[in-house]
């Protein structure tokens, strides 16, 4: 067995296309391998900035290809179809034969047994899967054709000790790895992958990611401990600082105690973002003026330390002068300033966004039973921190400068809480606004981008979500239906639409309150999906969607879920059922026949009279709770009916002899079954068909 190793050798890869291509370049090529039956034990890959590596084992040195009938195009198709069937494998002419199928005519060839050297097969195979990747981000450079992530220097492939030959674009495959730096570059020869692995350890280069973020793991927290700090690092800094190095050194910075007196959150975005080093906070989770920086180089001497701490001393001096400068600029009188700012095309600017959530905000703070004043107040200061300089300069802060600016100017903490949370959840998984003021404000602002978006028909495709609607939609559905809010949703997005019509925003939309509702519905099933609930019962709650009420429809879901092998639901289904399919089988499909409107004066058995008091009860209960239905309660009473279905299929033959009589026994059983899907659509849980 033999083993194969390539190694791509390039400019400096950032880490997102970095990861992407490690992984994608690997599985073209096991593809390829898979596709031409060569077999393998072993499939790795390896990356470092400059590096893409790819080592597969357990190659045989030759295979062996059976013989076998292949069959080719119809006859009769153009004669480019065949000779593209004889190209691709490796065929003459005169190897063609017809021969009649059910299909008709086709022509075939046999193809004989043969022993393939996989070391030729490899020549067609890298190139093949390298020009079929596909890069997110690519670039060209000189007067060369290749298109690469980063510019392509070199290409290392080698097959059992033995160079793999191919050309790729201006490169020619080699054995010879690259080695020290752009002024100073070495060539070494290897011929195998331990040989190539020596090398690269005799240079300090860890070509494992794995093993990289190990060793940086391992250093940083050693500082850690050593300096009695919280051991607990930002993992999506972590996994993009492995994949910048591949001589990981950690170095602890210092910058001035004085810049711990500014927002925290300015510090850390400062540090992470923008030079992708570690705050160190101490044990009760304060942030101290220390940090770990990640060198690709060893600073024996502090040079690189002294640099780096130098960058942050500048960026945190230009943080504190916005800040400084910000904190005391008046709120409302940014609002103003919004009017410089456009939201979207034909949509107005930030200044008309504030407006129309103040209106919002008036409605839904009378919904929730909030202090109509602070949502207003909240809902129109909410994005004046847009226009500061520190929002942007870290476009990441929206909302949070907007909280501190806030808070030192006076405001109520519930409406400087609320101008950070509103921007809450920004995703499947994030947090969400912890009061309900900031949940109101968050959800009015989330409808009026998807009133605004769907009304200049800016909609989400199959394939393209530019606006992140989907994600906006997600958002709201969770403020919903996790902070548990009672609320009307469909007269917030008509009165959405009516606050963007009194600004004279032109909308070439004229569904959009249906069409957002149908939106947010086909949101809200992928959420309940998320969510672990059963298929069929969320096709019972979109069957039975009656109302844009989605925390009752949520509820409904979850109890079900909850529920659903349990005895109350078993004995819910079992006496649904049975009502169903008699109806079915007695109107073989014409359900519309019967409207669930029984005659009393034409029941002749008592057990007819106590179902239908029996429905009558449950329909009293349904009008009786309301907004305060226990759904656990409900099941219970819809469970204990069970009895009186029982005893009415027990004495009651519903396929009487007189069809009046029998029409009004299966108006009864329909009325039941209406009565019971006022819950939710019985009829598409599984079982109950």
């Amino acid at each position: 067995m033999a083993e194969l190793f390539i190694e791509l050798f390039s400019e400096e890869i950032p880490s997102k296309l970095q990861i992407d291509a490690r992984q994608k370049i690997k599985t073209l090529i096991e593809d390829k391998m898979k596709k031409k039956e060569i077999k393998f034990t072993v499939s790795k890959s390896f990356s470092t900035p400059q590096r893409l590596v790819f080592f597969i084992d357990g190659i045989p040195e030759k295979i062996k290809e059976n013989k076998k009938v292949l069959r080719g195009p119809k006859v009769g198709v153009p004669e480019i179809a065949i000779v593209g069937f004889i190209k691709s494998n490796n065929l003459n002419k005169k190897d063609l034969f017809k021969k009649k199928t059910e299909k008709g005519d086709f022509y075939f060839a046999n193809k004989k047994e043969k022993v393939i050297n996989v070391l030729e097969e490899l020549k067609h195979i890298i190139p093949e899967a390298l020009k079929s990747y596909s890069w997110k981000k690519s670039m060209k450079w000189s007067d060369y054709d290749l298109v690469w992530g980063r510019p392509l220097k070199s290409i290392v492939s080698i097959f059992n000790k033995k160079i793999i030959s191919f050309n790729f674009f201006h490169l020619k495959s080699n054995n010879l790895i690259t080695m020290g730096d752009d002024d100073n570059n070495i060539f070494k020869k290897v011929n195998n992958f331990n040989s190539y692995l020596s090398l690269l350890k005799s240079q300090d280069i860890v070509l494992d990611q794995e093993k990289r973020k190990s060793l940086i793991l391992s250093k940083m927290k050693n500082i850690c401990i050593n300096k009695n700090l919280k051991n607990s690092f930002n993992e999506k800094l972590l996994e993009e600082v492995v994949n910048l190095v591949e001589k990981p050194n950690v170095i602890v910075g210092m910058f001035d105690e004085n810049y711990l007196k500014i927002p925290q959150e300015i510090l850390i975005i400062t540090m992470q973002k923008h030079q992708k080093y570690f705050p160190l906070f101490d044990n009760k989770n304060k942030l101290t003026n220390l940090f770990l920086l990640v060198s690709n180089l060893s600073d024996k001497k502090g040079y690189i330390k002294i640099g780096n701490q130098r960058v942050i001393e500048a960026r945190l001096s230009d943080a504190k002068f916005f800040w400084d400068k910000n904190k005391n600029q008046n709120l409302v009188k940014q609002i103003g300033e919004l009017k410089n700012l456009a939201f979207f095309n034909n949509l107005g600017t930030f200044y008309d966004r504030t407006q129309r959530l103040r209106k919002l905000a008036g409605l839904i703070s009378n919904q929730l039973n909030l202090n109509k004043e602070k949502t207003e107040i909240a809902a129109s200061i909410c994005k004046a921190d847009l226009v500061s300089d520190l929002v942007r300069e870290y476009p990441e802060l929206q909302g949070i400068m907007g909280k501190y600016f806030a808070k030192e100017q006076g405001f109520d903490e519930d409406v400087a809480n609320t101008i950070s949370d509103h921007y809450l959840p920004v995703g499947l998984d994030s947090e969400l606004p912890k009061k309900l003021m900031g949940s109101a404000v968050s959800l009015i602002d989330k409808i009026d981008v998807l009133v605004g978006f769907f009304g200049v028909n800016e909609k989400p495709t199959s394939s393209k979500d530019p606006f992140a609607l989907r994600r906006t939609a997600i958002g709201l559905l969770r403020l919903i239906t996790e902070n548990k809010l009672n609320i009307q949703i469909k007269d917030l997005i008509n009165y959405s639409i009516t606050s963007y019509k009194n600004q004279n925003v032109k909308f070439s939309n004229t569904s959009i309150s249906k069409e957002v509702l149908y939106f947010l519905r086909e949101r809200f099933k992928y959420l309940l999906k998320d969510k672990k609930i059963r298929n069929d019962i969320v096709d019972a709650m979109d069957t039975s969607y009656t109302n844009s009420n989605f925390l009752t429809l949520y509820r409904k879901c979850i109890i079900l879920n909850k529920n659903i092998s349990k005895d109350v639901c078993k004995n819910i289904m079992s006496v649904y059922k049975r009502s169903s399919n008699i109806i079915d089988q007695e109107l073989k499909g014409e359900k519309s026949a019967v409207l669930g409107q029984p005659e009393i004066l034409l029941f002749k058995k008592d057990e007819e009279k106590i179902l239908y008091n029996k429905i009558n009860e449950i329909s009293k209960y349904f009008s009786s709770v309301k907004k305060n239905e226990n759904y656990d309660q409900t099941l219970k009473v819809l469970a204990e009916a069970k009895s009186s279905t029982d005893s009415f299929f027990e004495n009651v033959v519903v396929n009487d002899e007189n069809l009046d009589i029998k029409k009004n026994r299966l108006e009864l059983l329909k009325m039941f079954c209406k009565t019971y899907d006022n819950f939710i659509d019985f009829s598409k849980i599984e079982g109950t068909n």
